[in-house]
């Protein structure tokens, strides 16, 4: 069975990504790190990386920018695999990361759902059909009204995708309020939405003459990302050092 160091273990999604390994029988979460005091767990759970006395195999990272640098010194120290989760990384940070996966595995994805991983390669193959035949694209996320950070990385991420198949030929558009125009072919647009307790919903459109294609994702609970994080540790596991994404964990 594979062994599991949950970081950021007092989190919702520390909690949550803990629960689904309770069913799996290939992997365990053997101990957890956390700074807060009074973490409630099943195993025992540390302040930091360094004090961790427990045996494990990989780390599962759902904590906050600010932890993600000591975090990936300690991989890059120790040769562990990591499955990073966090979002809103720097430049900088993100540097760090490609620096840490020359010594360690390391898989970092902007959404963890293997629906919506999915769904980047669908629209790679959508874009090569209707793109060059002149269909206007959009992409619409929706999410809760705490999210901080807009569009969303998933949003960026379902861009990016149609983009590079594009041959990158698009410029993103984030607000039209101030362009008194038509809309140019160039353009991809990317809206935000905030509201209620909406947990994802992403809406790529293919719009053209007469006829649209959407593709929908829509995430119930944040489960879809917690069990996507547990198939990624599993994967990456015993793998070589090197980046990784979701996309190698759908295609094994």
């Amino acid at each position: 069975m594979i062994k599991a160091l949950m970081h950021g273990a007092g989190g919702h999604m520390g909690k949550v990504v803990s629960e689904i390994a309770l069913s799996d029988p290939d992997i365990g979460i053997t101990c957890g790190v956390d700074p807060r005091d009074d973490i409630a767990a099943d195993c025992p759970v540390f302040k930091s990386l360094d004090d961790v006395t427990e045996d494990f195999d990989v780390i599962i990272d759902f904590s906050n920018a600010s932890a993600v640098d000591d975090l990936l010194e300690y991989t890059a120290k120790t040769g562990k695999g990591l499955v990073l989760c966090t979002t809103g990384l720097s430049e900088a940070q993100i540097a760090k990361v490609n620096e840490a996966a020359k010594k360690a595995p390391v898989l970092r994805s902007a959404n963890m759902s293997l629906g919506i991983n999915t769904l980047m390669a669908l629209l790679k193959k959508a874009t090569e059909v209707f793109v060059p035949a002149g269909y206007d694209v959009e992409v619409v996320e929706k999410h809760h009204n705490q999210k901080l950070d807009a569009p969303s990385g998933t949003a960026i991420a379902l861009a990016d995708s149609v983009n590079e198949a594009a041959g990158n030929q698009f410029e993103y558009i984030y607000d039209r309020s101030q362009r008194r125009q038509k809309r140019d072919k160039k353009e991809l647009g990317i809206s935000a939405v905030r509201a209620g307790t909406i947990v994802g919903e992403h809406d790529v459109i293919f719009a053209g003459t007469d006829e649209v294609i959407t593709f929908t994702h829509t995430a119930y609970s944040k489960a879809v990302f917690a069990k996507g994080a547990v198939s990624a540790a599993k994967y990456i596991a015993d793998k070589a050092p090197g980046l990784y994404d979701m996309a190698d964990v759908i295609a094994g």
